[in-house]
């Protein structure tokens, strides 16, 4: 039985899974110590927890435990990795090379960095959100330090060729930072295999609790390394200090866990989802597909709905959760910087919807949205 309205923005939160709860629930009340505590057993047993959830996480994206960093958040990771190392290695240069369709985080991190002196290069992109590699090549200089682009966009799901990116880095001594906060979970990312040097990411993406999220620091080839942004207790090797949320921990850790078991039949199933609803949706000749449809999520259909208000679309359709873009500038009135940042006119823009598919989504779901939404476009076409 259907309930509404129908969860359609997964790209902007997951609900927890129920394994992932129940893992999490004797940490409230039963094992509530505090990993940092040394003295005695509630301390101890807490550090254990944290310990095995950080194994399980490194498993994740074939990184070892000692290289995950605990943070609240994919937001905090980000500014920790890109703050960190440019105020490190502030001698060697201050120059960044990032891309005008990165997620807000990572670009106002930059904007911050440039107050303080540091130049900033924001690759173009083209029509389907990709970068031109031969650009990002010849915008290295000697004063580079770092690189920060995205792993998989969060509007349009478009995947960047991180590998090939990596070897361009690699050749020019520069170091790699990934916003991997969309495809972790979702699609396998191997830090070894891609050479990433630093890769943030998130709980709440992929099935776990809020608050919770992690930094990857290569540990060796090379070593990475930066400075702190939080004083206070030395806590995660020095890195980031604050008392662990160990439930949230734990949480993230059988999170990753699930997702490492069952990433191939979620993708194939999601993917299957997502193309009966957008195939369908686009049988309306004004519904276009926004960048490319190949090297992209399997779970992310970003539609522009031709000279139709996309706000006033996305209220109009009461009985299903989507979004106009990403979660942490929804309540900014202006078009997508992403779509804009691809080629589209304000007007394209103004009418693109985000349908966001995930691990809970049913058949009975998508086949109730396609009539949903077809009939509601055409009333207020008529309008």
């Amino acid at each position: 039985m259907l309930s509404f309205p129908i969860y359609l923005d997964y790209n902007s939160t997951t609900p927890v899974d129920g394994e992932v709860l129940n893992e999490m629930l004797p940490l409230f009340n039963k094992n509530f110590g505090n990993p940092a505590s040394k003295t005695h057993k509630y301390g101890w047993e807490a550090e254990e927890y944290v310990e095995i959830a950080r194994e399980k996480i490194a498993d994740l994206i074939h990184a070892t435990p000692h290289e995950i960093i605990f943070t609240s958040g994919a937001t905090e990771a980000i500014n920790l990795g890109i703050k960190g190392v440019a105020e490190y290695a502030h001698e060697k240069g201050n120059h960044i090379i990032t891309c005008k369709t990165e997620h807000k985080a990572v670009l106002d991190t930059c904007h911050s960095l440039e107050k303080n002196g540091f130049e900033i290069t924001f690759l173009e992109t083209d029509s389907n959100g990709h970068i031109d590699l031969n650009i990002l090549l010849k915008s290295i200089r000697k004063e580079t330090l770092l690189v920060c682009l995205m792993y998989a966009n969060n509007e349009t799901g478009v995947i960047h060729p991180i590998e090939e990116v990596s070897e361009i880095t690699r050749s020019k001594n520069v170091l790699l930072f990934v916003d991997g906060t969309q495809g972790v979970g979702k699609i396998p990312v191997d830090v070894e295999k891609s050479r990433i040097d630093l890769m943030a990411f998130s709980s709440h993406k992929i099935y776990g609790p809020k608050g919770c999220g992690a930094l990857y620091l290569r540990r060796k080839n090379p070593r990475v390394t930066l400075v702190p942004q939080m004083d206070g207790g030395g806590h995660e090797r020095g890195f980031r200090s604050g008392t662990l949320n160990t439930a949230g921990i734990v949480g993230f850790g059988k999170a990753a866990e699930i997702c490492s078991s069952r990433m191939e039949h979620d993708y194939k199933l999601i993917e299957t989802l997502r193309n009966k609803l957008e195939n369908a949706l686009t049988s309306d000749k004004n519904i276009h597909v926004n960048g490319d449809t190949k090297n992209r999520l399997p779970n992310v259909s970003n539609l522009s709905f031709g000279k139709m208000d996309g706000a006033f679309l996305i209220t109009s359709l009461k009985n299903i959760a989507i979004a106009s873009g990403s979660a942490c500038t929804s309540a900014n009135p202006e078009p997508s910087h992403v779509l804009l940042a691809m080629g589209l006119t304000k007007q394209k823009t103004g009418s693109s919807v985000r349908f966001s598919l995930g691990r809970f989504t049913t058949e009975e779901e998508i086949d109730y949205t396609i009539e949903y939404v077809l009939e509601v476009v055409k009333k207020l076409n008529k309008i």
